[in-house]
């Protein structure tokens, strides 16, 4: 049943606040606060947020790195330890499952949905104050973000609500309280430089840790960002969106070797349309690696067919 935010009205609510108020009552039960201890004896603290009952959660990898004991707490005081399912630096994403089962779980969005100017509200415990609310709007996407292991994280969604140590692994939520990122990094010299892991990517690359233990890839040894193709060009290649992957470095790799070159706007691999580097992410599976597989580019206003064979990832 669709949210009536005019019911809030008579609660004397204004629009802004109900929807930041219903973004919290929906998720914030399922926002958990996470103790990570390391072989070391060093101590690491974040957030995360439950999406199923049984106990599963998605939080970063840094959070969790290099830690022999983990436990996270429930907003209403429960505590459970928590065995590390699956880690991926690469997206610096990491899944966790709890001891305990009927747990509160937040619903997840679309992160390809998103708009730019559109409310989203971060969820966590920064500095250690637990079930913190702080809200913005999207600043930008299609952001690329250095991974803690020194990868490339792509389609990352900028935004200007407040993070803080601690917030790192929690969720950013939309006005209808659906999960569209996982709270990832801030800016510490800037005002208002914020960035989540679409839910997009984090949904693909939870599934398969949560079958696998680790994601594994095939690599194409390129850079690119996801890009929006002139309406004209659109409608001339009859795509059913008007995006696509723009090349903005290739070389040293699989992609170069195919003869894909750095301005090039990449439609389709492997017969399968591309719209954006998380298409990308998902296609390049372990099974790409050392195949043959077809890459469809616009180089100049002119359609080129390529043959690409992905590397496998290190």
């Amino acid at each position: 049943m669709p949210y009536d935010f005019a019911e809030h009205r008579d609660e004397g609510l204004d629009p802004y606040s109900a929807r930041v108020t219903h973004a919290f009552e929906t998720v914030g039960p399922a926002v958990v606060h996470i103790s990570a201890r390391a072989k070391s004896g060093r101590d690491g603290t974040g957030s995360g947020v439950i999406f199923a009952p049984d106990g599963y959660l998605i939080t970063n990898s840094h959070v969790i790195a290099g830690a022999t004991r983990v436990s996270a707490s429930l907003t209403d005081g429960r505590r459970y330890p928590a065995e590390i399912v699956g880690d991926d630096p690469a997206t610096d994403l990491a899944v966790l499952r709890l001891a305990a089962a009927g747990l509160p779980h937040a619903g997840f969005g679309s992160s390809g949905r998103l708009r730019v100017g559109e409310l989203v509200i971060a969820i966590g415990n920064p500095l250690g104050f637990q079930a913190t609310v702080t809200a913005g709007i999207v600043s930008a996407l299609g952001r690329s973000l250095r991974a803690p292991n020194g990868r490339l994280i792509e389609s990352v969604i900028q935004t200007d609500a407040p993070l803080n140590p601690g917030n790192s692994g929690g969720p950013l939520v939309d006005g209808r309280g659906a999960v569209v990122g996982i709270n990832t990094a801030m800016i510490g010299h800037a005002q208002g430089l914020c960035f989540a892991i679409g839910i997009d990517t984090a949904v693909d690359v939870t599934a398969r840790l949560m079958r696998d233990g680790r994601v594994r890839r095939a690599r194409l040894g390129l850079a690119g960002q996801t890009t929006v193709l002139d309406a004209r060009i659109a409608r001339r290649l009859q795509r059913e969106r008007d995006t696509a992957v723009l090349v903005m470095e290739a070389s040293g790799g699989a992609a170069e070797r195919g003869g894909v070159r750095q301005g090039d706007l990449i439609l389709e691999l492997a017969g399968q349309p591309v719209y954006s580097v998380d298409d990308l992410h998902r296609l390049l599976t372990d099974d790409a690696a050392g195949r043959d597989l077809d890459v469809k580019v616009l180089r100049q206003a002119k359609l080129e067919l390529l043959t690409v064979r992905p590397d496998p990832d290190a």
